[in-house]
């Protein structure tokens, strides 16, 4: 039984690093929109569906050694994602974040659609699959006759999101980058009275914040297989009610509650019927995010 629960623990690691970095990145988008952005959700798919595209292209049509068909597509989505998260920043959000900061709203539904039905034309209203590697088990523990282990692709995603965290905590709070995102979020026009830019900092932070969903996608991508929107959203909206739910102002802690929520949906796949499992995720932030918003507005 304890190897049963220490193995869901393990199993938990992954996802839980998943949900941490794409809470930070999403954090710091949120620190310059101060709106709620499902545009992250849409990156976070838009990458992992690149990446599956030139996998394709880089194994079928360039006929690359495996290695370098993903190395091919790791760049490339990266690329795509870094050069439409560019775009939206510098010709959508940070002109309506200005002018009219509610209308982001409406403008990230907008780019989610537009985004959903560009990849769904790209891949012919395909699914596409990339076969399993790095799936060789590594053994951590061994007990009563079992073994608790992950595979080298999940300890080395998990290995990869948790340094992404690390080094976007220690940027915000032990650089000069980090001290003018604080300044542009707490105040974007007494930031630039100070002399900070606060336009290119906007688009940084977009641009910072979209690397990590990128990384972040072409790493579940790896390890699911595939990536769809509907799985890009679901990711998105998790993270929109974490961050919500647990303040969305401080990125570490976005990212600690969002490890917790994943280890908490774990155990709960381990213990519980999988059926239940989003539904039992969300309505607990929901819940969590009206207590806290009821306490907030007493006097």
């Amino acid at each position: 039984m304890m190897i049963y629960l220490l193995q869901q623990i393990a199993n938990a690691v992954p996802i839980a690093a998943l949900y941490a970095a794409l809470a930070f990145g999403y954090a710091v988008i949120f620190g310059m929109t101060r709106r709620p952005d499902i545009t992250y959700g849409a990156l976070i798919a838009f990458s992992g569906q690149v990446f599956l595209l030139f996998a394709q292209f880089g194994w079928q049509q360039l006929f690359l050694v495996l290695p370098a068909t993903l190395s091919l597509a790791a760049a490339m989505a990266l690329l795509y994602t870094l050069a439409t998260a560019g775009a939206v920043a510098h010709y959508v959000m940070r002109p309506l974040r200005a002018h009219s900061p509610n209308a982001v709203i409406v403008a990230s539904l907008g780019l989610l659609i537009v985004l959903s039905e560009g990849m769904r034309l790209a891949m012919d209203s395909r699914e596409l699959w990339i076969s399993p590697f790095l799936h060789h088990r590594v053994v951590l523990a061994v007990g009563d006759g079992s073994e608790v282990g992950l595979t080298v692709m999940q300890i080395g995603n998990a290995a990869i999101m948790a340094a992404m965290v690390a080094l976007g905590h220690v940027a915000l709070g032990r650089t000069r980058a980090g001290r003018a995102w604080r300044a542009v979020a707490d105040d974007p026009v007494a930031a630039r009275l100070c002399g900070i830019n606060s336009d290119t900092v906007f688009t940084l932070s977009y641009l910072s914040a979209a690397a990590i969903a990128a990384v972040s996608g072409v790493l579940a991508t790896s390890y699911y297989g595939t990536m769809d929107f509907g799985s890009g959203l679901m990711f998105g909206l998790k993270i929109v009610l974490i961050a919500a739910a647990g303040g969305h102002g401080v990125p570490t802690r976005s990212a600690c509650g969002a490890a917790a929520v994943g280890f908490a949906e774990a155990l709960w796949s381990g213990y519980a019927a999988m059926l239940w499992r989003d539904a039992a995720v969300i309505g607990g932030l929901v819940l969590v995010l009206v207590i806290s918003r009821r306490e907030r507005d007493i006097p």
